[in-house]
């Protein structure tokens, strides 16, 4: 997939799960979260008013960062896994 693509198609994954309504496990979320925030160069500290989801969310962010991946890994790893949890699920 040539880098086009790979935007054109994390944003429309991006945007289906900014339109999803459906509860979804906190773990799910936090790598969905840990992929965009690498994806975006984004390494700011997490915004949320709580410290306990501040911790998780950094904690899912420096997990995501040990395992060296780059931006573009990072898209195509949310690409992914949205597609294989809520769009074309294996059951």
């Amino acid at each position: 997939m040539n880098e086009e693509e790979l935007h054109r198609r994390f944003d429309e994954a991006v945007d289906f799960m900014n339109g999803y309504t459906e509860p979804l496990p906190a773990d799910f979320l936090l790598t969905l979260y840990a992929y965009f925030k690498i994806a975006n160069r984004n390494f700011d500290n997490p915004g949320s008013r709580t410290p306990l989801i501040n911790a998780f969310k950094a904690n899912a962010l420096f997990q995501a960062q040990a395992n060296n991946i780059g931006p573009k890994e990072a898209m195509l790893r949310y690409i992914e896994l949205v597609d294989s949890e809520l769009r074309n699920p294996k059951g």
